[in-house]
């Protein structure tokens, strides 16, 4: 028990660079809950997953929304630990999950919920780019919302869903709820909020610009790849490759990530070999273990 407590601990990173992702996720999670405060909570507008539903209990009973997210995560994380990565993306998914159920409830308490704007469309306009601009930023700390997230990767591994499917059902089903209590008219605007916030992605049968294809020349390949293995629970492929200058044998480390994971891969491949190369391209599908299901014809 000593030895798995202090290997946990060891694992959790407090370098300068996971100070700048912790407050990134800070910084992110501000801006997410600003915009449940300023526009969302105001017109009655559902945003998808939990917190969607969190909104739901806020409107119906008066439950704090941050309170009921905070708790609603709880079971999902549990589930959801074998998936997150590791400790250190643990870490950064409770600070995100905390950070923004501690902002959304104290900026209603203490400001309350007046609108800014009377304007369904302005609100959905401005909410939804507002939570985007958050999430970003999130992901960029290297974090995750939770939620959706993780419950996406648990549908994905037990059911065979694909994430950008889990996405578009857990989010959907909150905002469709919503309907019954606020009226089908909010429920389409919130459907609309959430494919422009990015919330449900690849919801295209081409699929959309959420996924990337990466090519990585590294010298420490077997590293790499176990890294992302680990980190990321993704798969990675090598190529075969020569050097055109030196003519020496260099293999290609070749990966599928979604946008949301590209910051994170960086990341690994910085911390694995500081010397790469990476190239990271837009894929139009991925199909297959992981993705989408593929499928004949």
């Amino acid at each position: 028990m000593k030895e798995k407590l202090i290997s946990f601990f060891k694992q959790l990173d407090f370098s300068w660079r996971s100070i700048e992702d912790y407050l990134l996720i800070l910084l992110g999670a501000f801006l997410q809950a600003l915009s449940m405060r300023l526009f969302l909570v105001p017109a009655s507008l559902v945003s998808g997953g939990i917190s969607g539903i969190a909104q739901i209990l806020h409107y119906t009973v008066g439950w704090p929304i941050g309170l009921v997210v905070l708790l609603g995560n709880i079971p999902l994380f549990i589930v959801g630990w074998r998936y997150l990565g590791g400790p250190r993306f643990a870490l950064r998914t409770m600070l995100s999950i905390a950070a923004f159920s501690i902002f959304t409830d104290l900026l209603i308490s203490l400001t309350g919920s007046s609108p800014i704007t009377s304007d369904i469309l302005l609100n959905t306009l401005y909410g939804g780019m507002l939570l985007r601009v958050g999430l970003g930023i999130v992901y960029l700390g290297r974090g995750t919302s939770g939620g959706t997230d993780i419950l996406g990767r648990v549908l994905n591994r037990r059911l065979g869903i694909s994430i950008s499917m889990a996405y578009l059902l857990t989010d959907s089903f909150a905002v469709l709820l919503a309907g019954f209590f606020f009226g089908w008219e909010k429920a389409l605007y919130g459907l609309f909020m959430i494919y422009l916030s990015g919330v449900a992605a690849d919801t295209t049968s081409q699929g959309s610009s959420v996924i990337r294809s990466a090519f990585i020349i590294t010298d420490e390949t077997e590293k790499v790849i176990l890294a992302i293995q680990d980190q990321l629970d993704r798969g990675a492929t090598i190529i075969s490759a020569k050097g055109g200058y030196t003519g020496k044998d260099r293999p290609i480390v070749y990966c599928v990530v979604t946008a949301a994971e590209v910051v994170r891969l960086k990341a690994i491949v910085h911390e694995c070999d500081p010397d790469a190369f990476m190239v990271v391209g837009q894929a139009n599908e991925a199909l297959g273990e992981g993705f989408k299901p593929l499928h004949e014809g």
